[in-house]
């Protein structure tokens, strides 16, 4: 059993933390499978949008495997990409969290590394590390305040207590809360209404809106243009006014 599962349908990838029966805790399995995952994800042509979720309904993830922690493991759990290979990682394609159970701990911190949220209506987000002594060392910290008013993000990391995904979509944190029954339906329509646009400029738009976040106006302006000037020659720019002439669907070529 492999300890993330994959599936491809389309254009789409599907990883599955596969230890249901730890709550999809982070072992070094976990960490060393996703890496590979992404790894080979990055530079296929063929995939243009990656899905991550949990194995059945109880927990996106739970954080960190202690057990295994306890065993001598930890080294394992956490590689030069982060955290399950994730938290610090800078990958191309978009990444949708499917999160269809709590999501709390590291568990939370994996999803802030994806960059949209659907999340089943039984959900629950959090970083409770201070009730164990610690702190949220994978990005929790670092990502919840850009991703929430900061009055929140402290009450977040300082109470450890969790919040609903009806709170979660108001404030902005996930994109969609639906019915534990449709999480994968509604995630995989999603995925293939990002994946129906062209990919290289699907994934040009994900670099300038994230990497332009802490730049000057300035350099905000620079990047963008680079970046406009590459797809505005690019196969697929010709493509997509093609066929709105031709009024067919386009070809995509990612390139």
């Amino acid at each position: 059993m492999s300890a993330v599962e994959r599936e491809r349908r389309g254009h789409v990838e599907i990883l599955t933390i596969n230890r249901p029966e730890a709550r999809n805790a982070i072992n070094g399995d976990v960490t060393a499978a996703m890496s590979a995952a992404l790894d080979e994800l990055a530079t296929d042509d063929d995939c243009w949008v990656v899905v991550l979720t949990g194995a059945g309904d109880k927990a996106f993830s739970a954080g960190m495997d202690l057990k295994a922690f306890a065993t001598g493991q930890g080294a394992g759990i956490i590689d030069a990409n982060g955290f399950a290979g994730i938290t610090r990682r800078s990958f191309p394609k978009p990444i949708i969290a499917a999160v269809n159970g709590s999501a709390l701990a590291g568990g939370c911190e994996i999803m802030l590394s994806c960059d949209l949220v659907v999340a089943a209506d039984h959900a629950q987000f959090g970083i409770p590390e201070v009730k164990r002594g610690l702190i949220a060392g994978a990005g929790g910290l670092i990502r919840l305040p850009n991703r929430l008013p900061r009055a929140v993000a402290l009450e977040l990391a300082l109470t450890g207590d969790p919040i609903s995904p009806e709170r979660a979509l108001q404030l902005g944190l996930i994109n969609r809360v639906v019915p534990a029954d449709r999480l994968m339906e509604e995630t995989l329509a999603l995925a293939d209404l990002i994946a129906g646009n062209a990919p290289l400029a699907v994934r040009l738009s994900k670099k300038v809106m994230l990497g332009s976040a802490d730049l000057s106006e300035d350099e905000a302006w620079a990047f963008n243009d680079s970046t406009f000037s590459e797809v505005f020659t690019s196969a697929d720019a010709m493509e997509g006014a093609v066929a709105f002439a031709e009024k067919r669907p386009p070809n995509w070529q990612g390139k």
